[in-house]
């Protein structure tokens, strides 16, 4: 995959769906790649396993969150 520091993560998709659509795919991408804290241990090595599944990669443990985020409580 290739990617360009104009288009960022985008580049992949080349001159194809518009450039509305890429720069809604990038915010949400951006968002999910993140690291995140961990609930258990309060470190920042929360990684998405996959849509909703949020693993820490120090502690090994394993939540449901959001698609895009884990859901953080207030």
């Amino acid at each position: 995959m290739t990617k360009t520091k104009k288009v960022g993560l985008t580049g992949k998709f080349g001159s194809r769906y518009g450039r509305g659509v890429k720069i809604v795919y990038e915010k949400i991408e951006r968002k999910q790649k993140l690291k995140y804290t961990c609930p258990n241990c309060k470190r920042t090595s929360v990684k998405r396993i996959s849509a909703g599944i949020w693993q820490c990669m120090k502690c090994h443990t394993k939540f449901a969150g959001g698609a895009y985020s884990p859901k953080t409580e207030s």
